[in-house]
């Protein structure tokens, strides 16, 4: 009988962890929670949302992207092929692309961590995967079996057999991998998430707006793209009225 009291708190334990990782993404600064130095703030205020500065660099060029790059919606991801929090919203961010097509623009830009020993190589392998046309297939091997290599380390045979799954011709796929091209690929989208400004990953933008990490599910992006979507339209229905010519009158009465 006084075992149910201790079973049922080490299950909200469980739970309260496992939804820490959740609804807080990967961060290298999570359990960096001793710097005193920090001047106090209130936890309650309500915090502004996180933009992207306009004038921040542009990240790898073309980027990674799917859609149509005219969609007055624009999603733009950064996460790391390492991150569990990553992989778990990599099904969501499909749906979504899938759901709208190309009503939207979506971009995906490479933010390994520095706490993930294989995130950084996993990028590279993706963008060296992209110059075969593949990079999609390699993002989507790497996060649905991130499991099975994140932790193996032979992960790079791993990753040999998805590249050969997914057709790649794998000695250029490696030669790439290792060639300064891809690489500057990856830094270009770190040095972009780091001057918008990422603390965790993954982080995703709606038309330049950070999307906070709890509604990063299909039913709450499809209510913000919605809106969205019908916001754009407003202002194109009231700028084809702004143009339209005026009646000309009738000069016979």
């Amino acid at each position: 009988m006084k075992k149910t009291p201790i079973l049922l708190i080490g299950a909200v334990f469980a739970i309260a962890v496992f939804s820490g990782l959740i609804f807080n993404g990967c961060s290298p600064s999570a359990s960096n929670t001793s710097n005193t130095n920090k001047p106090a703030t209130n936890a309650n205020a309500p915090k502004p949302a996180q933009t992207i500065p306009p004038n921040s660099p542009p990240g790898a060029e073309p980027p990674e992207q799917q859609g149509s790059a005219t969609a007055t919606v624009k999603l733009e991801e950064f996460a790391d092929m390492q991150c569990g929090a990553c992989a778990t919203a990599h099904p969501v961010m499909n749906e979504i692309k899938s759901m709208y097509g190309s009503r939207i623009h979506f971009i995906y830009r490479n933010f390994p961590l520095p706490m993930h020993d294989k995130g950084y190589d996993a990028a590279l392998a993706a963008s060296a995967a992209g110059l075969q046309g593949k990079f999609w297939d390699m993002q989507n091997m790497l996060f649905s079996n991130q499991k099975t290599w994140a932790s193996d380390p032979t992960y790079k045979q791993i990753w040999k057999g998805y590249a050969q799954k997914v057709g790649l011709d794998v000695a250029k796929w490696e030669s790439d991998m290792a060639g300064f091209p891809v690489k500057n690929r990856v830094e270009a989208d770190l040095a972009r998430g780091k001057a918008v400004g990422i603390s965790s990953t993954p982080t995703l933008f709606v038309n330049g707006t950070a999307v906070p990490f709890a509604d990063m599910n299909v039913t709450a992006l499809k209510t913000l793209i919605d809106a969205e979507l019908q916001k754009a339209s407003g202002q194109s229905s009231a700028a084809n009225k702004e143009v339209a010519p005026a009646k000309s009158e009738n000069t016979n009465k």
